[in-house]
């Protein structure tokens, strides 16, 4: 039956993916093309290309569509806001979908997406609260409520990435200027640039995060300090979280989630940091990995949120 698909679309920098799941979390679909760089219509066209690729191969047309963005969309506009793709801001970009589609089309953060996903079918399975952090190249977050994303009134619920680093010393926190034009953004310190930022800070050495964290692992003294400081900045950026949210599970994608020493280290510096010195927390890895975001947005896609 035609209700029984869902369409996805995971709208990123460089590529854009599409899915197709059925209400079973099965996927029959998925096929991926570049995204036009600074090219508003030819983005509209893309999406639309992927979305006609799903129906053709469903056999149905008319399918519900969820869209995963790198930004949020404003409830006063209705236009994209805040998007590190710079040519969507200031968009009406569900409309235009919603136009060129012939359907409603629904849109939100991508780190709504992977909250979405994990707490459908995913670790968050079970959690009413479920709260998942995207530490990739940037840093973000988003937060499922009862199988929902919540996105708030002002489409900024979630957006960790773009708050200071809890406890930070003011100068720690001006060496970090952030592209949003503020200094010392979670994203400047939790992020996989953020890290060889920090290893750079403190040793006058450049290097990749795969390298930092090799390095740690083979016992290499300067890696292993600033892979213990990227834990503990970790831990007061999710301490943070704790003291104002207090999710029932914590779940983290990107490329820094597949750090080891992260799921090791994270219990006990959590209850230093949380206030009253108690946190049970679980702190895990997404189960769907990279396609956390494109699933969450086919689930978004049949919930109509």
């Amino acid at each position: 039956m035609k209700e029984d698909w869902l369409i996805g679309i995971d709208l990123g920098g460089s590529k854009t993916e599409v899915i197709l799941l059925d209400h079973h979390s099965n996927e029959h679909f998925r096929q991926r093309l570049p995204t036009p760089r600074n090219d508003y219509p030819g983005t509209l066209e893309t999406i639309a290309e992927l979305v006609s690729e799903a129906e053709r191969h469903a056999g149905y047309q008319g399918l519900s569509v969820g869209v995963g963005i790198p930004g949020s969309v404003s409830r006063l506009t209705g236009r994209v806001k805040n998007g590190n793709s710079t040519w969507l801001n200031g968009q009406p970009m569900a409309d235009d979908l919603a136009r060129l589609l012939d359907r409603p089309v629904t849109l939100t953060n991508d780190a709504n997406c992977l909250a979405l996903s994990e707490a459908t079918d995913g670790a968050g399975v079970g959690h009413e609260v479920v709260f998942a952090a995207i530490l990739g190249t940037g840093c973000g977050a988003g937060i499922s409520v009862n199988r929902r994303p919540l996105t708030g009134p002002n489409g900024v619920a979630g957006e960790w990435g773009h708050n200071p680093l809890p406890w930070t010393p003011d100068e720690e926190l001006h060496a970090r200027p952030c592209f949003c034009g503020r200094n010392g953004c979670n994203e400047t310190f939790l992020s996989g640039t953020g890290m060889a930022l920090t290893h750079r800070l403190l040793w006058g050495e450049t290097a990749t995060t795969h390298a930092i964290v090799t390095a740690a692992r083979e016992g290499q003294k300067q890696a292993r300090e600033t892979l213990n400081q990227y834990l503990d900045q970790l831990a007061r950026g999710l301490a943070a979280v704790i003291n104002v949210v207090d999710p029932d599970i914590i779940v983290l994608g990107g490329g820094m989630s597949n750090v080891a020493a992260i799921y090791e280290a994270l219990p006990q510096r959590l209850r230093h940091h949380v206030f009253g010195g108690e946190c049970d927390t679980p702190v895990v890895r997404a189960t769907h990995g990279d396609s956390s975001g494109v699933r969450g947005a086919a689930w978004l896609g049949g919930t109509g949120s």
